[in-house]
């Protein structure tokens, strides 16, 4: 005679991959937030982020934050400096998970991981979007030409030399194109300050 499963049970099968998992994920199959919290007092389980769970032996990524902070700010979309991270185009470890998120939307409070937001609108916010799954989270996170092409717009707050390392590192490696280049910042109207350092890139053989 088989036995029902526990919500322990449960929990455990939902998080034996080392995935993170939403709180609304677990008690949609039945599991109550009282018996996450028993288990995260227990040390079998740990909460990394408000509403996020995993468990404890589960290995550390260096994406992880990341995905804490998709879950938690679905609607955002990692950029900048965040993207050229996520993209191996910087050596740059910022300090806070930058979110693309509508200029007009909600800005989400979060705890942690931290997160800075930038206002994005139109196109800005919807093109050159790829979707990744890591740790079963959603990640939304700007291609590399976008990346490069928004770090370049937003230069006086992250900095022009983030924005020209990220250039030299997308042509280097080849996963931007100097036509993918120039279509994104046409429409972010940023072409006539990127030409010269693409056109420069390009003559020194990145």
């Amino acid at each position: 005679m088989s036995h029902k499963p526990t919500q322990r049970d449960q929990a455990r099968a939902l998080l034996q991959d080392g995935s993170l998992i939403r709180l609304r994920d677990l008690t949609t199959v039945g599991v109550s937030p009282e018996t996450m919290a028993r288990l995260v007092r227990e040390g079998e389980v740990v909460r990394p982020a408000r509403g996020l769970y995993q468990l404890a032996e589960a290995m550390p990524d260096a994406r992880r934050s990341i995905a804490e902070a998709s879950a938690l700010v679905p609607k955002g979309v990692v950029c900048l400096t965040s993207a050229l991270q996520f993209h191996d185009l910087t050596l740059q470890m910022p300090s806070a998970i930058w979110m693309a998120i509508d200029r007009t939307g909600w800005k989400p409070k979060v705890d942690y991981p931290p997160i800075r937001f930038v206002r994005f609108s139109g196109r800005a916010l919807t093109e050159g979007i790829k979707r990744h799954r890591i740790e079963g989270i959603d990640v939304p996170v700007f291609e590399p030409a976008k990346a490069i092409v928004d770090c370049f717009r937003y230069r006086n707050k992250i900095g022009l030399d983030i924005a020209l390392e990220g250039l030299r590192e997308g042509l280097r490696t080849r996963q931007v194109t100097p036509d993918q280049l120039w279509k994104f910042a046409q429409s972010g109207r940023v072409w006539s300050v990127m030409r010269p350092y693409v056109e420069a890139t390009v003559a020194d053989g990145a």
